[in-house]
């Protein structure tokens, strides 16, 4: 049997290519062409009832609605890629949407309503310490004795860990996948592979509050990370940092927690260390990562500002534990201790640390400051300008 196409006259069909059959070369009757004309009108009816049937029943069981097309206008294909292209635009919007959800979730100090105690600067910062390190006189104080998480103000007794075990600053230590898996959620520019002394890692881990290096320099302890972890509740308790409380040397886990009373003990302790002091204010230093030097800066921008002069500092920031700095400064001969912690607001820790210079400054607590009796209010319209980027773009967030 053979096929041959040719246009045939179906009376009442749409004109297609009709398939004529012929049979030995003999063309069918006129009888026989009816009973297909016939057929043809047949399958034709039953499928134009039968395809939208399906198609609604195979929809139905997806879960979407069945689109409406007009005849012969090409609506439906149009209809389903708008809906396809609206449905990719929304969910384009939902990404930052999402990450804004998640950078702007509640403190831990937010959540124990500890921002809605009132100060007399009103600091940004929900708990705060000011101390004069020589006579342990407390001359600020707001909500000291608040167990908070401390973020990567924990590197500071990680710092302490390290320099009091006598370990050789010179021995070369490696970022491994441990340390990656170790640190996840935050960044690092120490790639697996990458070598430097723990001296170098010390450096980083204060200054630019690198997460990998702090690892590393935990996981390298004689006995390992856990027995490190140990040392340093060991040491806590040493410094009657009774309140304080460490699960890792990094800070990302907001069990890391600690008060302000605990946290001025430590930088007490830790300004004993030099090398702590050195590496923590030291504006900006490059290593070697691979076959080039990176550069690395303090995530303290005011070890470059010109009014301060600080001999030992550590920033911190999650989530849960907010904007942290704790520093020891000399101001006019005299030295502080400062702890600020769960500030709420990119450069608030600063502007709050700004804030409390100048009320140093203007009650004349600092000698030879400036006039006496200068209210909070004075200060706090003589430093508004400092809670934006512009004046303080170096606070570069830590990690």
């Amino acid at each position: 049997m053979r096929k041959t196409t040719q246009p045939v006259d179906l009376g009442g069909v749409p004109s297609c290519r009709y398939t004529r059959l012929a049979v030995r070369g003999v063309a069918l009757s006129k009888s026989s062409l009816s009973m297909v004309r016939a057929l043809v009108v047949g399958v034709s009816a039953c499928l134009v009832l039968a395809v939208p049937a399906v198609a609604s029943q195979k929809q139905k069981e997806s879960g979407r609605a069945p689109a409406t097309a007009k005849a012969g206008s090409g609506a439906a294909p149009a209809a389903a890629r708008a809906q396809g292209q609206r449905k990719a635009a929304v969910r384009q919007a939902a990404r930052p949407a999402k990450a804004r959800a998640a950078k702007s979730r509640p403190s831990f100090g937010q959540l124990a309503g500890l921002h809605d105690t009132d100060d007399a600067l009103s600091l940004r910062s929900s708990v705060a310490l000011v101390v004069d390190k020589e006579t342990d006189e407390v001359v600020f104080s707001k909500n000291p004795d608040a167990v908070l998480p401390i973020a990567s103000i924990t590197k500071l007794m990680t710092a302490l860990g390290v320099s009091e075990a006598d370990l050789p600053r010179d021995e070369k230590l490696t970022v491994t996948q441990h340390d990656v898996e170790g640190t996840l959620g935050s960044r690092s520019r120490l790639k697996v592979g990458t070598a430097l002394s723990r001296g170098e890692m010390l450096h980083l881990a204060l200054m630019a509050s690198d997460n990998r290096a702090a690892h590393v320099l935990g996981r390298t302890y004689p006995g390992g990370l856990s027995r490190f972890v140990e040392t340093m509740n060991v040491k806590a308790r040493l410094l009657g940092m009774l309140d304080t409380r460490y699960v890792e040397p990094t800070g990302l886990s907001s069990d890391n927690q600690s008060s302000a009373q605990d946290l001025a003990r430590l930088v007490r302790a830790a300004s004993t260390h030099p090398l702590i002091r050195e590496y923590s204010t030291t504006p900006e230093a490059s290593v070697p990562v691979g076959s080039r030097q990176v550069q690395f800066h303090n995530s303290n921008g005011l070890v470059r500002h010109p009014e301060w002069d600080i001999l030992l500092q550590k920033t911190g920031y999650i989530s849960a534990a907010g904007r942290c700095v704790v520093m020891q400064a000399q101001l006019a001969g005299r030295q502080f201790i400062m702890v600020l912690l769960d500030s709420a607001g990119k450069y608030s820790r600063i502007a709050d640390a700004e804030r409390i210079r100048r009320w140093l400054a203007e009650t004349k607590l600092l000698p030879g400051s400036g006039p006496a009796g200068i209210t909070p209010q004075a200060v706090l319209a003589g430093t508004a300008a400092l809670a934006g980027p512009a004046t303080l773009a170096a606070d570069v967030q830590p990690r």
